[in-house]
Parts: structure tokens; sequence; C-alpha cells
């Protein structure tokens, strides 16, 4: 194989890596975009300057819940996955 070949191959790995980098951030930022709203429409009766500590607790524990499901929700499809590929 041809130098230049390989040097192709390097820049086409670096790219996929690079464009699967990117993909991550863009769903985090979906993530964190999608229990903003969820979040902010269940615990937030009126905007003010500043939170008061009820809406504080309902904020974390809608973004912990949330996160909790999420989470749960990726380790079962993984799991069927996983079973479903032995």
């Amino acid at each position: 194989m041809p130098v230049s070949d390989l040097s192709e191959n390097a820049e086409a790995a670096e790219l996929q890596r690079l464009i699967a980098v990117e993909q991550q951030k863009a769903q985090f930022q979906a993530q964190v975009h999608n229990f903003t709203d969820v979040c902010w429409d269940k615990c937030v009766d009126k905007p003010s300057s500043k939170l008061d500590s009820r809406t504080e607790i309902c904020l974390v524990s809608c973004v912990e819940r949330f996160i909790d499901t999420t989470l749960t929700i990726t380790n079962r499809f993984t799991q069927m996955v996983q079973k479903g590929a032995h």
C-alpha cells in the first residue's frame, strides 16, 4: 500500500473520530435542552431574579430523575442489544 493511501486512511479515521465527538456533543446539548424545558415547565411558576429554595429543590430533583431515567433506559437497551448479539 502506498504511503499516500496510508495517510489518507489515517486522515479519514481522524475525521470519523472528530465527527463522532461532535455528534456526542450535539446529543449532550440536546439532552440538556430537553431536560431544561421539561424541568423549567414543571418547577418554575413565575420567573424572578433568583430562585426560591422550593423551585431550586424541584429543579435539582427533576434533573436527577431525568438523568436516572435516561441512564436506566440506556442500560436496559444496551443489555437487550448485547443479549441479541449472543
